[in-house]
């Protein structure tokens, strides 16, 4: 018999680690191979981790919403045969050898633990992953809150606490008590201490009910109060005439659908004119790194989704640029089936480089969408209305029925002006208005 390390796997480009929220197996429970054993959770998805062998669950080495790192051993599994990347169980009198002894210390070292710390008294903020690596080490709260942190707002950071550990018993650490004071109170200068912002009193009755935030909601408020934080929104409108593409798309969709197994939706074809129009403002493709503009080699266009549960998600197109008009609907309609079904990967939601949502789905006329960080640029697609137009001819003007629809885009006013931005939405509705409606698909 052997022993197996189910380790975190790889799970996309600049995934580093994943909570644990919830283990699909116990402890004693037999697994069969590619069956998955725990769920995690990073910064955009949910997903399963699958065991690489069959055999019995015999340790679980993190909890639930402990923080992982990828490559980290999260279970152990008792194989039954000689299994590639497994541990060999010494038998009974045998002498073990120097590997599985380090082994079988490891895990005695594990579980010795200390009680967790207490964070919910302390009025510092604290990430996850900080908080972990603190338990691991058997670093107090009083520590961890005498550390000078180099993060926003002096929050201490994954590298501010492995360098503390490092130099731990090199130097002495004071730990500072915190002293209450006085609303308005002087200080020895002079000077009148400024009192802490205080939030907005709740009023909470019998007849109220409350309900937690699930974890994405949690993440995306966040992620939405951070994106306003970092970039100077400012939008620029635009109403576009798009009676020809209704048109065209009334005429082809069901020999589309009858040749190519897929539906036709307008999402595609707004997605194929804005990567042309990203091609044509290369300036409106790229991210802010501090004092640096990174002006991003591939077209990777976001797709904002809603789920089920209300919830956001934004899956992305890579190169979709590259793409013909058949090819972006089938990534459309794979990435959207996929993420209401749950069954989106990490990397599927990483590297986009511009985002567009459609907010004409819920009814809305138009909208002010906030910017997807670390991206400048984000435009909402509103819905398509049927309105009484101008219609100019070589004969002259006249009223008609139109079919017309609001693009919203907002962008990042410390690196695309006015100019810029407003010319960038114009000419996606100049391609969107020049549709050909003898288009072959």
């Amino acid at each position: 018999m052997a022993k197996f390390e189910l380790k975190l796997p790889k799970m996309g480009e600049s995934v580093a680690e994943a909570t644990v929220t919830n283990w699909l197996k116990k402890v004693g429970d037999t697994i069969e191979q590619d069956e998955a054993v725990l769920e995690i959770a990073t910064d955009k998805v949910d997903s399963e981790v699958p065991s690489e062998v069959a055999g019995t669950l015999v340790e679980i080495l993190f909890n639930v919403d402990d923080v992982v790192q990828v490559g980290q051993t999260v279970a152990i599994i008792e194989t039954e045969g000689d299994v590639a990347g497994a541990t060999p169980v010494v038998a009974s009198g045998e002498v073990e050898k120097p590997a599985v002894a380090e082994v079988v210390k490891t895990v005695e070292i594990a579980k010795e633990t200390v009680a967790p710390a207490d964070f919910s008294n302390s009025e510092k903020f604290f990430s996850p992953l900080v908080k972990n690596i603190a338990k691991e080490e058997g670093v107090s709260v009083a520590e961890l809150e005498a550390i000078n942190g180099t993060g926003k707002d002096g929050r201490v950071t994954k590298d501010d606490i492995l360098s503390y550990i490092k130099n731990r018993g090199n130097q002495p650490v004071t730990v500072v008590q915190p002293v209450k004071m006085e609303a308005n109170a002087v200080t020895s200068g002079g000077v009148e201490k400024q009192e802490a912002p205080k939030v907005a009193p709740v009023s909470v009755n019998g007849e109220d009910e409350i309900i937690e935030m699930d974890r994405m909601r949690k993440l995306i408020s966040k992620y939405m109060v951070e994106s306003k934080q970092t970039s100077a929104h400012v939008q620029s409108f635009i109403e576009v005439d798009v009676t020809n593409i209704v048109k065209w798309r009334d005429k082809v969709k069901n020999a589309f659908e009858k040749r190519e197994g897929e539906k036709l939706t307008f999402t595609p074809i707004f997605m194929e004119v804005v990567a042309k129009a990203l091609r044509e403002f290369p300036m409106m493709n790229i991210q802010v790194n501090g004092d640096y503009i990174i002006k991003k080699k591939n077209i990777n266009l976001g797709m904002a989704a809603a789920l089920p549960n209300g919830n956001l998600i934004v899956p992305v197109i890579k190169n979709a640029d590259q793409l013909n008009l058949v090819g972006m609907a089938k990534q459309v309609n794979d990435l959207a089936n996929r993420a209401r079904t749950g069954k989106l990967k990490p990397d599927d939601t990483q590297g986009g480089t511009y985002t567009v949502t459609n907010v004409g789905t819920f009814g809305s006329v138009f909208g002010t969408p906030i910017i997807n960080q670390p991206q400048v640029g984000i435009l909402a697609l509103g819905a398509i209305r049927k309105v009484p137009a101008v219609i100019e001819t070589p004969d002259g003007d006249f009223i008609g029925i139109r079919q017309k629809m609001f693009l919203s885009h907002s962008y990042d006013h410390r690196v695309v002006d006015g100019a810029l931005g407003g010319s960038f939405v114009k000419r996606v509705a100049e391609l969107l208005e020049a549709w050909d409606l003898n288009r072959e698909v």
